[in-house]
C-alpha cells in the first residue's frame, strides 16, 4: 500500500473511533480493480466530508466523484440518475461534462500537430478555404484554442441554426481586439478550432474524436454520439425541477458535447498525470496541452486546461475559474513555470455541472460530475479540500 494510503487508512480509523455514528454513504463503489476495503473506506471518508455539504446545499439529485491517488483509482456514487425512476447513480451512469469537452478538442488538435497534419500557428483559413479573405483569417489555431482570436462571443448567436449560417457569421465577423491581446472565453472559438482540426485530418470532428482519440485514451464509455446500448445509462439533468438533456446545436461537439462516466473521465485525468501508457504521439499531445501560453492574473492558460502554481489558495483558484465571462488582457508566457501545477477545467450544460482537476507532480486528481448545475465556487471548494488533504498526507 502506498504511504499516502496507509496514512489515509490510519486517519479514517481515528475518525471512525471519534465519530462512530457518522452518516453512512448513500452509495459508494470503487472503479477499476477492487481495492482493500480499508483503503476504500479511508478515501471515501475524506470525499464524503467534502461533498455531502455541497450536495445538500445545492439539492444535487446525483453526484459521481472519481479520485486518483498514487496510481490507484476510486469512484464514489451518490444519489439518483433520475428523480422519476429513482435509479441510483452507479459506475455506468453517463453525465454531460460541458466545457471539459474543450480539453478533448485541444488534445485532438495537439495530436494533429505532433503527427504533422497541421501547425497551431496556422490560420484556420488554411483548412477552411471559405474563410480566406475575411478578417478571421488573421487569427491562428493557437489563438482560437486559447480564446484570444479577438473577441468571438461566449455563445453561438441564437439566430444561427446550422453550419452554413455559422460560416456566413464568421465571414462577416470583425475582431474587437488585436488577436492575441485579450482573452474572451468563447464556444465559437473552440468550435472553429475543432472544425479546422477536423478539416486538416480530412474527417468530421465527431468521427475523429470517436474513432481515433477516445480509443487511443482507452475511454470505452465516452462519446459524442451515444450508442443505443448506452442510452439506458444516460442520467437526466435537472434545471430546477425540470428534467433536461443537451439538444444538438452548432459547435456543440467541440465545446460541450462529451457524455462520459466518472471512471472514464478519471482515466483521462490519469492519462494527463502520467501519459506513459498511451501512444507516443498522444503522449506528446497531452504534454502540449499542458504548455503555458499566457497569464491572466494567477491563472495560466494552456490548451484547454487552465493551471496554477500548487499549492494554490482557494480564493485564487475560485477567482481564476470565474473568468468565463470576463474579457482580460493577457501576458504571454515564455516558459512554463517550475514546480507543481494544478490543472483544472469546469464544465456546465443546462442540467449538469462538472469539474476536473489534477496535480501531475503529486499524482493526484479528481472529477466531480453532477446532474444539476451547481455553483462553480462550490465545485472548486470541494475539489480543493480533497486535493489539499490528500497532498498534506502525502507530504508527511
Amino acid at each position: 500500500m502506498p504511504p499516502i494510503l496507509r496514512r489515509l487508512v490510519l486517519r479514517a480509523a481515528v475518525m471512525a473511533a471519534a465519530a462512530p455514528f457518522a452518516l453512512a454513504p448513500i452509495h459508494a463503489q470503487t472503479a477499476s480493480q477492487p481495492q482493500p476495503s480499508t483503503e476504500v473506506d479511508a478515501v471515501r471518508a475524506l470525499v464524503d466530508a467534502a461533498v455531502r455539504p455541497v450536495m445538500a446545499r445545492n439539492d444535487l439529485p446525483g453526484l459521481a466523484v472519481g479520485v486518483t491517488v498514487g496510481g490507484r483509482s476510486y469512484v464514489f456514487n451518490y444519489g439518483v440518475a433520475s428523480k422519476a425512476t429513482h435509479a441510483p447513480v452507479d459506475d455506468e451512469t453517463l453525465f454531460e461534462i460541458g466545457s471539459i469537452s474543450k480539453t478533448f478538442a485541444a488534445t485532438l488538435g495537439a495530436q494533429a500537430q505532433v503527427q504533422g497534419q497541421l501547425s497551431l500557428n496556422d490560420s484556420p483559413a488554411r483548412y477552411l478555404p471559405a474563410l480566406k479573405g475575411h478578417p478571421i483569417e488573421r487569427t491562428t489555431l493557437l489563438q482560437l484554442v486559447t480564446y484570444t482570436a479577438g473577441g468571438l462571443p461566449l455563445q453561438v448567436p441564437d439566430d444561427i441554426k446550422n453550419d452554413a449560417q455559422m460560416q456566413r457569421y464568421l465571414q462577416r465577423w470583425t475582431p474587437l481586439y488585436t488577436p492575441g491581446s485579450r482573452r474572451q472565453y468563447s464556444n465559437p472559438s473552440i468550435g472553429l478550432f475543432g472544425e479546422a482540426v477536423a478539416a486538416a485530418l480530412g474527417r468530421p470532428y465527431v468521427e475523429a474524436v470517436q474513432s481515433d482519440l477516445l480509443p487511443g485514451l482507452g475511454l470505452r464509455h465516452t462519446s459524442l454520439q451515444l450508442p443505443e446500448a448506452a442510452k439506458a445509462h444516460y442520467a437526466w439533468g435537472y434545471d430546477k425541477d425540470k428534467a433536461v438533456r443537451m439538444t444538438p446545436d452548432v459547435y456543440d461537439a467541440q465545446a460541450y458535447g462529451i457524455r462520459t462516466t466518472a471512471a472514464d473521465l478519471l482515466r483521462f485525468v490519469q492519462a494527463n498525470i502520467d501519459p506513459s501508457a498511451v501512444s507516443p504521439s498522444l503522449r506528446q499531445a497531452i504534454e502540449t496541452t499542458h504548455q503555458s501560453v499566457y497569464q491572466v492574473g494567477s491563472m495560466t492558460q494552456g490548451l484547454g486546461w487552465e493551471h496554477y502554481t500548487w499549492p494554490v489558495p482557494l480564493e485564487t483558484l475560485s477567482e481564476g475559474n470565474a473568468l468565463g465571462r470576463v474579457v482580460s488582457e493577457v501576458t504571454p508566457v515564455t516558459a512554463t513555470p517550475a514546480g507543481p501545477r494544478l490543472f483544472n477545467k469546469t464544465g456546465s450544460t443546462r442540467g449538469f455541472g462538472a469539474y476536473a482537476a489534477f496535480i501531475p507532480e503529486r499524482r493526484l486528481g479528481l472529477v466531480l460530475l453532477a446532474n444539476r448545475v451547481w455553483p462553480i465556487p462550490d465545485r472548486v471548494a470541494a475539489a480543493h479540500e480533497i486535493l489539499q488533504k490528500l497532498d498534506t498526507l502525502s507530504a508527511r
